[in-house]
């Protein structure tokens, strides 16, 4: 049977990698040590398989064909389309398309309908984060994708409740396999807005204070669409955290990094979930 090893969150900001060097030093360093922690805890995790919930940004949809939520089912992944990572050192990712087909079958019987995709081209919201924190050689990568770019988007209750179904799939997944779990995204941010570049720290930190909570209903309180909206429209990608969130059954969390970057322009955070309460 397969066991979860491990459950993490992390920012994928474009400029952790394009504007690198325009981070003033300590916060450059500050960043650097949180994604190598990050390395080091997936690393320790020893996972088989990483599924990691996050974004596409045009890369594989677009306003005619938006998923709420898509698997990605396939033995192999491309690499990332943007030309700003022609130097990210992995043009093609294994996955693990058992697993991946698992999970849907699981996800189609407690009533969920993901779209499954055998073909994904993994943008910076997978390749950033895998890059930064230094793994190597990578694990298998399920990629999850949620909609979190245009309305109507999965409630974070609904996010938070494929989470368990995901962690059913784990559970019942019937062979040896160690799964981590990545979410990868938030917190508060503008893309393209005349927001851009305002990061909401009070959103931020109630979102984290949230997280660490035995009992998911006040993250669902909190995070209503308007409230996420005010944080920027970047700040949909909590949804990513609420699936990480629901995988753990709100056993609480440690932040093991708060930042509020502005050459990131995000509220940038990296985080581990407790696997028992």
């Amino acid at each position: 049977m397969a066991e979860l090893t491990g459950i993490f969150a992390t920012p994928h900001a474009p400029p952790l990698v394009r504007d690198w060097n325009s981070i003033a030093p300590a916060r450059r360093a500050g960043l650097g040590a949180a994604f190598a922690e990050l390395g080091r805890r997936i690393t320790a995790a020893r996972p088989d398989v990483l599924v990691m919930i996050g974004a596409d940004h045009w890369a594989n949809f677009f306003l005619s064909n938006m998923p709420g939520i898509a698997l990605g089912c396939g033995e192999l992944h491309d690499g990332p389309p943007e030309r700003w990572l022609a130097d990210y050192p992995h043009r093609a990712m294994a996955g693990h398309a058992a697993f991946g087909q698992h999970l849907a079958t699981v996800a189609y019987g407690a009533s969920f309908e993901p779209s499954l995709c055998y073909q994904l081209a993994l943008d910076h919201s997978f390749c950033v984060p895998l890059w930064k924190s230094g793994l190597d050689p990578l694990p298998a990568i399920v990629p999850v994708i949620i909609n979190a770019m245009e309305a109507p988007l999965p409630s974070m209750r609904r996010c938070y409740e494929f989470g368990t179904v995901l962690k059913q799939a784990i559970d019942s997944f019937p062979a040896p396999l160690r799964v981590a779990v990545l979410a990868s995204g938030g917190l508060s941010h503008s893309v393209g807005e005349p927001a851009m570049g305002d990061i909401d720290e009070d959103f931020d930190r109630a979102c984290l204070a949230r997280f660490g909570l035995h009992d998911p209903q006040p993250l669902f309180d909190f995070l209503s669409d308007a409230r996420v909206a005010r944080a920027g429209n970047g700040a949909s990608e909590t949804r990513f955290w609420a699936v990480a969130h629901g995988v753990a059954a709100a056993r609480g969390f440690e932040h093991f990094y708060y930042g509020a970057i502005p050459e990131v322009y995000t509220g940038c955070a990296f985080a581990e979930w407790r696997l028992t309460p």
